[in-house]
């Protein structure tokens, strides 16, 4: 059976932030709650992954991510700013040093224009260290979902070696 995650990238992030006593939590619109679910398959998860929220609306996005709302309505919750404070924000509310946030479009919907992309930022004590847009031609909800989760799984891993490295 395929693995639903990319499970070196956990395993890299897991390493670290286990190693550096840091924790993560998740701020997930498009991904339904994906990357929390590929946080969780990781030995002693507990220990390093703080939670996250799934936030599929503006309002929830409002309330408990507090997104700026201006930029919120104008670009129906998808933008690279939008998954910033997405990253940022879940950082203070689970007492975080690193977050992730997420937010795009898994199906055609007139508001992408029919397209499939989304937004995602990771942050570090305070500080955005990537934001990047991804985007597949087609596919099930599904199929684009799990891109989306492995894309950022990659790209945090990434991040992490690039730290590591830059402390040496």
């Amino acid at each position: 059976m395929k693995e639903l995650f990319d499970k070196k990238a956990i395993e890299a992030i897991r390493s670290y932030l286990l190693e550096h006593q840091e924790t993560i939590a998740v701020a997930e619109s498009v991904t339904s709650g994906f990357i929390q679910a590929a946080f969780s398959t990781a030995e002693e998860a507990s220990k390093f992954y703080q939670g996250g929220v799934t936030a599929y609306n503006v309002g929830q996005k409002f309330r408990h991510l507090r997104v700026e709302p201006v930029e919120a309505l104008a670009c129906n919750c998808v933008s690279e700013k939008i998954a910033q404070e997405m990253a940022l924000h879940v950082c203070d509310l689970f007492h975080s040093q690193w977050g992730m946030g997420i937010t795009g479009y898994a199906a055609p919907v007139p508001e992408s224009d029919n397209k499939l992309y989304a937004y995602y930022a990771i942050a570090h004590n305070s500080t955005i260290l990537s934001t990047k847009r991804v985007s597949v031609k087609q596919g099930d909800s599904v199929e684009v979902q799990l891109f989306y989760v492995n894309e950022t799984l990659s790209d945090l891993a990434r991040c992490i070696h690039e730290l590591v490295n830059s402390h040496e």
